[in-house]
Parts: structure tokens; sequence; C-alpha cells
């Protein structure tokens, strides 16, 4: 069977001929390709058919290895007459203006780019870093162009550092149940980035939101105040308490140490950070024991700890009225507890605790862990690349990973 005939199986392309076929001293398969007899090539701007102006030099397309022998489409690319745009060059299928790799070819390294590293996937099929960057690039665009954004319920907001020195991305995810992705990416975390969001998405499409998921960070706070109606439920879920909490608990730990040294005693809190901040549940029988020994001294740290693992009852209750009296019960305990970084917890809750009893008017059906999941994803993204130097590169890689976008489709599937 000839080549010629498998490419015409695999990647037909209308109003152009297959020609010729010939192999060079370098083992590269090169297949020269014509305009079919009579037909009329198509505007590069709006596609549309025009006549011939004449002919440019012979250009290189890279296409799919066969075999492990290189692929090469040329071709002298014509150039058309156009009542609307003048002499442009013409379209051509299988590869988009000025770009030297074929739409299969890019597919393809797009579709590993998902599983490795793009420094991989351009060593693995002999291409160029840059090549890989194009090629998802290409499918991030056509899907972004085709995405249907219309039946979003419900969104989670936070934030990742991705470069040294307070550089943030402000995220936007799609948390509805029968459908969770990436919407949108924002440099900082501003109140500008976030409203550039609501802008991008449109009033109509914002209104629809029922359901916002965000930690208390203020700039949040106050887009989505200002955005969003008040029919939408705004909460903060129980990951994010449980941070503070936690961010509390390790700061009256380290504080009491070094009180303990200053003062001379023995240091009974050090090498017990894990064993403290782990989930109950979760600790070894050595932590165990290590918390049992230390619940023996009257020690402020511990205070913490009882008060912070009694607050883990709240998520028992189903009802937002009984939930709310237990909150407001244990802020009362909690600012009574002489423990100054417990005291300011208690005051952010107390401040915000409607958004955290929102979480049980939602009846538990939404939470920040999704968005937390996908947050590794993307740091985890960004990791394997060994980390990219501008925001376009960052925006274009989380988008293919963790976008679920639309891909272009072709006759034949090379995967």
């Amino acid at each position: 069977m000839l080549i010629k005939t498998l490419l015409n199986k695999c990647y037909h392309i209308k109003g152009f001929v297959y020609k010729y076929v010939t192999l060079d001293n370098n083992n590269t398969i090169e297949v020269t390709i014509v305009d079919r007899k009579n037909s009329k090539g198509r505007c590069g701007e709006c596609k549309t058919k025009g006549p011939t102006y004449d002919h440019l030099k012979e250009r290189c397309f890279l296409f799919i290895s066969i075999w492990g022998f290189k692929v090469i489409f040329v071709y002298r690319p014509r150039r058309i007459e156009c009542k609307e745009h003048g002499i442009t060059v013409e379209y051509m299928p299988w590869a988009n203006g000025k770009s030297s790799i074929c739409e299969p070819l890019k597919l393809l390294l797009a579709h590993w780019a998902k599983q490795l590293s793009w420094k991989q996937v351009a060593a693995e099929f002999k291409v160029s870093w840059v090549h890989v960057f194009e090629a998802v690039e290409y499918v991030v665009k056509y899907g972004l162009a085709n995405r249907i954004s219309d039946n979003v319920r419900a969104i989670g907001i936070d934030e990742i550092q991705y470069l040294k020195g307070h550089k943030y991305l402000t995220l936007v995810y799609q948390i509805d149940a029968g459908c969770r992705r990436l919407l949108y990416i924002g440099k900082d975390r501003t109140v500008k980035t976030l409203l550039r969001f609501f802008y991008r998405f449109g009033k109509e499409r914002t209104q629809q939101i029922q359901v916002v998921c965000s930690d208390l960070w203020k700039p949040y706070l106050k887009v989505v105040k200002r955005k969003i109606s008040n029919a939408a439920l705004h909460i903060l879920d129980r990951f994010h308490i449980k941070k503070y909490l936690n961010e509390a608990l390790d700061l009256t730990r380290k504080k009491e140490t070094a009180q303990m040294k200053r003062d001379g005693y023995e240091p009974l809190l050090e090498k017990s950070r894990w064993a403290i901040l782990k989930n109950k549940a979760n600790r070894t029988v050595n932590q165990m024991a290590k918390i049992k020994e230390l619940l023996k001294y009257n020690l402020k740290t511990m205070r913490c700890l009882l008060l912070i693992e009694a607050f883990d009852y709240i998520w028992t209750y189903k009802s937002r009225f009984y939930a709310g009296r237990f909150l407001k019960d244990w802020i009362s305990k909690a600012m009574r507890s002489k423990l100054p970084e417990l005291k300011m917890v208690a005051k952010r809750l107390r401040k915000h605790q409607d958004l955290l009893l929102n979480y049980f008017s939602a009846k538990e059906r939404f939470s920040n862990g999704t968005v937390e999941g996908f947050n590794l994803k993307a740091k985890l993204t960004m990791r394997r690349a060994f980390g990219f130097r501008t925001f376009k590169t960052i925006e274009i890689a989380l988008y293919h990973v963790l976008g679920n976008l639309p891909e272009p489709k072709l006759c034949h599937n090379f995967f």
C-alpha cells in the first residue's frame, strides 16, 4: 500500500492532492502537496474562495512521524485575490498562519502535554519546546472560543502562589456536581483581578450563580458582595476554617515554646508539632501518647487544642439554627480563653458567621475541597515543568490541564 493511500485514508485534505512522496538522505519522508486542478484557494482571513494571484516559495510543515521516519509536507502556498481583504496568503487546512507544524501533530503534542512535562514531550517527539507550546496554545485558544459557560451555578474562588515574592494567581473554578473545571486565571489577587472575571463572564451568567465558595481574603469578599445577588449563598467552608484554627494553634505553640526556653523550663512542646496539628482520628499511637502526656500540664497550647477539637463538633449539625447557637457559644468561650491567637480567629468567625453558616444552608453540597484539589493539580503542573517564566505560559498550561476544554476534531484518531 502506498504512503499516499494511507495519508488519504487518515488525513484527507479537501481541495488538495498528495502528489509525490520521497525519502531523502536524512531518512525524512517528504510529501509534496499540490492544489487540486481547477480548485480555488480560500482567503486566509475570511476563508472566501478567490482567484489565484501567484505562488510563494515552498514551505515545509512537520507532520506526525511514521514508523520512526520524520514526515514533512512540502507545499507552495498561493496568494489569493480577496474582494474584502485584497491579496492574502491562502488558507491551508493542515496549518494555521505561519505555523510550521501541522494540526494533527499539534493535537498529538497537546494530548501528551497533559501527561508529561512539555520538555519531555519535546524530547520524545524530537521537536522543540516552542513547538509544544504552540500546540498547547492552539488547543487552548480553540477550547476557550468554543466552550459553553451558560449553566454555571456554583463557583469557587482561591489563590495560589506561582513566583517568589508574594506573586499570586487568582483562580475561579466551576464546582457544580456535574461539571468541575477552571473558568478563569487572573494575575495577582486584587479587587480588579476578580472584577475582570465577572466582566468577562457577563452580567446574565453572573446572575445565574447560586453558590460562591471562598476564603476570607478581603478583596474577594468585597467583589462577591458587589457582584453576586442577594439570592446567592456565599460560603466560607470548613477547609479554610480549619486552616485558620491550625495556624492559630501552631503560632500559640511556637510562642509558648520560646517563652519556656527564656524562663528556663524544660521545652515540653518541642517535637510535638505534628502530633498537635494532626487530625485526632489520624494520630499514631506514639502521637496519642505524646498528647496524653502534654495534657497533664497547664499549657496554653493544650487549652487551645481542646477548644479547636471542640469546635469540630459544629460539623455534625444539620440545621443552620442549631449550628449558629453552637458557634455563638464557642466564640464566647474562645474570647474568654486568654489566648490571643485564638481570639483573633474567633473575632473573624464572629464577623463573618453568616458565611460560615451558609455551609449548612447549602446542605453541605458545596465546599472548597474541590477547589483545593484543583489547586494541588495546578501546583503539580507548574512543578512538573520546573516553573514557567511568563504569566501567559502559566495561563495556557493551567487552562489546558484544568479547563476541561473542547478540542478540535479530526477525521482520524491518531492516539
